[in-house]
């Protein structure tokens, strides 16, 4: 069984169980969170399509931990010129475990 959800305006296709990093979430860690912007279940063949998202449908899910991602470096240049400019930023993550799926 498995469900399309969008949580913090990216869409994940999830199963019970999985491990998953998501944009920062407003939760502590340890804490149970519920999304309901499912938009599609499969279950076992059998599978429901939301317009634009099931009634009634949610996916429970467990903040593991805060984190932040790998550095992403943005090198820029302009031949002949002498401009170099780097920069780089670390994404603030949040992992979380899925823990039941509702149709």
């Amino acid at each position: 069984m498995y469900a399309i959800v969008d949580i913090a305006g990216q869409q994940f296709k999830v199963s019970e169980g999985q491990q998953i990093f998501v944009h920062r979430l407003d939760a502590e860690e340890g804490s149970s969170v519920s999304f309901d912007k499912v938009l599609m279940i499969d279950n076992d063949g059998k599978i429901n399509v939301g317009a634009p998202v099931l009634e009634g449908a949610n996916v429970d899910a467990k903040v593991v931990e805060h984190m932040k991602g790998d550095k992403v470096i943005v090198f820029k240049k302009k031949r002949r010129k002498g401009y170099q400019k780097s920069n780089g930023h670390r994404q603030y993550l949040s992992k979380i475990l899925i823990e039941s799926i509702k149709a």
